[in-house]
Parts: structure tokens; sequence; C-alpha cells
């Protein structure tokens, strides 16, 4: 048969297959509508400075925790952990450092200026990590044997500092060509860093290919940060992980009489080799710990007639925290990122609590812990279930809501990863509303929020993000909004619930993620990953 009917009968199927067909009477009837003012409520609450910016391990937390458990307990929902509570416990480690980090060369000695021209850290769970070792140009550090693309090529780079461009090569035709793959994600520069038994990594920050500025990193790396408790303290990650300015970057090849945009043509070839800089990196991390006890808050509705297959909902509930050294306004609220996505969790734990009959699979909903600390939260979730990957449908994950108004539009990030855009894209149909893919696909969003985790482990996992195309706005100003954000808010104290926020392109999505839901857990389908999807294999061996 011809490949291309077979995909268009294949996509046919899609669209008639229980997952995704609509709901039957047992998925039950809305009672309530979505509430503007409840939104404003939530989100104003959460983003208070009552709260603190939200960090785990904070009074900011135990209000957060404490005001979630509340509202899911008023709107009926059971609690979600097997165990009786709300809570599922996430055991972190705090780390607050301070670094010191200076290059040499012939004898001349730079020392950087922290939050300037280098952020360091170590996820050692150590009171002091040191090293004086060899500054190593590896281009972007991957190594992808599907892409027959090796950085290191035979060097040896054991007990070197490695430094690392961000993102993937820029290469036409391989990796994503514009979508970020998982090789481009900073979290994977470090692990591969230690796999290849370095002391330390540096990534290189440029504003356009990271998709922040400057500023997001330093403010993102000040402060308290946590990790996951494990057995070996760390003690397999690197010693020291970090990031560089552009302007050190430049001026460190320079020195070397090297050019950083040449080098960086370079590390697009494949013939690409490590280059020595000639240059050594004193470091020194001094830690101070703590243990902290976090929490993910789990809340369920009781499916009728097949409890033990769920359906889950995410969202992330921590920010930055307040960073006590800092001044003026140090409080980082977090109003778009992410009390928006808690409030709208907490409006679709309202909403479909109110179904009667209840769905005939179960609802979970999770509002987890860390995500700004690497989706620590999700992680743990997916390492620890509450529910079994292989008994549970699909996840639909919010990260920032919309809070500009309604779009004849919703961004699906990763569109063509699983069935479930199919579903979205019906449901989106009957909204009068296209499905387009993230106009930004070179941020790998994909691999940047709590749905990850979870797709890690094989649960098909949705995550949209707002649309571009505004009722009554001319063409681009719904890139031209993304763009203020980006500068001016994102990860910064000045994301605070603003006068102007309009919740009715919010509420538009809610009633696409709750048709998403209704149907997924109002059926007995079960959503696959795309044939293409690197999560297709673990989604059918826990299924086995």
């Amino acid at each position: 048969m011809n490949k291309r009917v077979w995909v268009g009968l294949l996509f046919l199927l899609t669209i008639l297959s229980p997952a995704c067909a609509p709901p039957s009477e047992d998925a039950g009837t809305v009672t309530v509508e979505f509430s503007a003012d409840l939104l404003r409520e939530h989100i104003e609450t959460l983003s208070s400075d009552e709260f603190g910016g939200r960090a785990p391990g904070s009074p900011g937390e135990e209000k957060t925790v404490a005001y979630l458990r509340d509202r899911f307990g008023a709107y009926g929902l059971a609690p979600g952990n097997p165990d009786g509570t709300f809570i599922q416990n996430v055991p972190l480690v705090g780390i607050t450092s301070e670094s010191y980090v200076s290059l040499g060369r012939d004898g001349e000695e730079e020392e950087l200026e922290g939050g300037v021209g280098y952020v360091a850290w170590t996820k050692r769970v150590v009171e002091e990590v040191s090293l004086d070792e060899e500054l190593v140009f590896v281009g972007y550090g991957v190594v992808a044997p599907e892409y027959d693309w090796d950085d290191y090529k035979d060097v040896d780079v054991r007990g070197k500092v490695l430094v690392m461009l961000v993102n993937d090569p820029p290469v036409e035709g391989i990796f994503g060509d514009e979508a970020m793959t998982y090789y481009g994600r900073w979290t994977y520069k470090y692990e591969i860093a230690a796999e290849k038994g370095a002391a330390g990594a540096f990534v290189v920050h440029e504003t356009v290919p990271a998709g922040y500025p400057w500023e997001v990193v330093s403010g993102s790396w000040t402060g308290e940060q946590f990790d996951l408790e494990t057995e070996d303290k760390n003690m397999g990650r690197v010693a020291v992980e970090g990031w560089f300015s552009l302007e050190v970057a430049q001026s460190l090849f320079e020195k070397a009489g090297l050019d950083f945009d040449a080098q960086k043509q370079a590390a697009r070839d494949r013939a690409f080799r490590p280059v020595a800089l000639g240059t050594r990196v004193t470091a020194t991390i001094e830690n101070t710990m703590r243990n902290v006890d976090s929490a993910n808050v789990v809340a369920r509705l009781e499916g009728s007639e097949a409890p033990d297959e769920v359906v889950l909902y995410v969202a992330h509930w921590d920010h930055l925290g307040t960073i006590e050294s800092m001044e003026g306004d140090n409080i980082f609220n977090g109003a778009y990122d992410n009390a928006t996505g808690v409030a709208g969790l907490l409006e679709l734990a309202r909403v479909l609590g109110a179904l009667d009959p209840a769905p005939r699979r179960s609802v979970v909903f999770v509002a987890v812990t860390a995500e700004e600390q690497g989706l620590l939260g999700s992680r743990y979730y997916a390492e620890h279930p509450l529910y079994p990957a292989n008994k549970t449908v699909a996840a639909i994950n919010m990260d920032g809501l919309n809070i500009w108004g309604r779009t004849s539009d919703i961004t699906v990030v990763g569109l063509g990863q699983s069935e479930l855009d199919d579903l979205a894209r019906e449901v989106a149909t009957g909204q009068g509303r296209i499905v387009r893919p993230d106009p930004e696909p070179e941020k790998g969003f994909y691999y940047r929020s709590d749905h990850f985790e979870l797709a890690k482990v094989g649960i098909p996992s949705f995550y949209a993000d707002v649309g571009i195309s505004f009722e009554g706005k001319p063409e681009g100003w719904g890139e031209e909004q993304r763009a203020i954000y980006t500068a001016e808010d994102y990860h910064k104290p000045s994301d605070e619930i603003k006068d102007w926020y309009e919740f009715s392109g919010m509420i538009q999505d809610l009633e696409l993620f709750l048709e998403m839901g209704k149907r997924l857990a109002g059926g007995d389908g079960w959503p696959e990953w795309s044939e293409t999807s690197e999560f297709r294999a673990r989604r059918e061996a826990s299924r086995e």
C-alpha cells in the first residue's frame, strides 16, 4: 500500500478511535462554568508578596501547599495519595553556594565577577569543591549516534573543564532542524560531561539560541538551589557546573588566539574535534546545605468504571522565591510562571468535580514542586508514581496560560509527538480554532516543563502554549507580547499579576483541556506516541 495512503488511514482511525471519540454519557455533564473571577483570585493569592515567590522549603511553600489542599478539598476531590493524604513527600537538598572563579593564562590571573561574567554551582552534596584544570572547547558537546555525531571523537577529556555552546548544532537536515532536541538542553550538556569524566562544564550563554537573556541565567541560579536526595550524594555529577557570559567566552577565545565565531562555525561540522584553549580555570564552590521535605499536592476524582486507569492534569506550583541579598524588589512572584497554570489546575478540578456522573476513568490533579530547579517534582513523581505509568492514559501539562485574550489558534509544543495532538486538533476545530506548531521550536520547550519527565517514562504527554493570532489584534501582536514577557518579566521580580490580565483566552484554552480530559477519561482507548517519537519504545515496554 502507498505509504501516504496508509498514514492517512491511520490518521482517520486515530480520530475515530475510542481515545479520541466524543465522550459517552458516562463522561458526565458539566454543571458549572469556568470563572474569570476565581482564576484572578487564585493568581493574586499565589503570586502575592505574602507567598514570597513560592520557593520549595520556604514559608511560601507551606502557604501554597495549604492553599491547594484546602481548594481541592472544597471542590469535593479526594486525596490523591493512596495513603489518604493530598501530599506526596519529595525529599530535596537545598544548597546555597558561594563561588569563586578565575581564568589563568601565561602567568596572568583574571578573576571573574559572579552573576556578571559567570554563574557556577555544584550539585554534589558536599561542603566544598575546588578545581584547577585546563579548559577544552567541545563545540556543542553532543554525542548522538543516531545522527552520526560525536563532538568528542577520541579525545580524552577526563579531568578537564569543558566549554560548550548552547542548543543543538544548527545543521540542516539533522537533529530537529529548527526544533531543539534534548541534546540542546543545558541539562544534557552537564550529563554528557559527567559521562565523559570531566571535572566541570560551562555552557556559553547567547540570548537568541538560549531563548532568554543573561539576567534569566543570573537570576535563576542565584540563591538556594535544590536537587533530589540521592544515595551517592550526586558524586557522579561533574564537580562544577555553570554558565559563561558571551563576553567572557569571546575574551577567553581571543586570548587563546582563536575567533569565537569561527570556532562556532567549525562546531557545526561532523568533523569538529575538541580544541584546547590553553587556559586553566580555578574554581571553588562553598556550600551551605539543608534537607527539605517538599511536596507534590495530589487530588483525585474517582472514576466510575475503571478507577485504576487515570488521566493526569499537571502544573508546577513553585517559583524562584525571595533573594535576600538582592536590592530593591527581591520577590520573584511568578504570576504568569506558574500561578496561571495552578489557577487553571484548580479550575479544572472544580469544573470536573461537578460532573454527574463521574467519568469512567479517574482524573488526577498534580501540582508539582521544584520545576524551576530542573523538573524535580515531576521527576520524583515519575520515579515514584502514585499511579503506575502503564495505567496512566495521558498527561496534560499547564505552564503559563493565556493572559492576553481570545485566539483563533492554539500552539501545541512538540506537535506530532502523539495522538493527543490529533485529539487537540479535533477539539480545537469544534471551537472554531486551528492547531499550530510552536513558533519558537529552536527553544526546545517540549523538554523544559514537567510533561517531559512523564514522557520519559512513556506516558503520552500534551503541552500547549498560547496561540499567536489574537482576536481584534494585528498580525504579529501575539509574538510581540511573548517577546515582551520574555525580555521584561520571565524569571524576574516583575512577573506580577497585572491589571490588564484578560481571562477570556485562558478560559478558551481551559475549555479545550477540559474536553480533551473528558474524552480521555470517558473512553476506553489508549493514545499512542507517533512512530518517530523517542518516547514510543518506553510506552510499548510499560504497556506490555
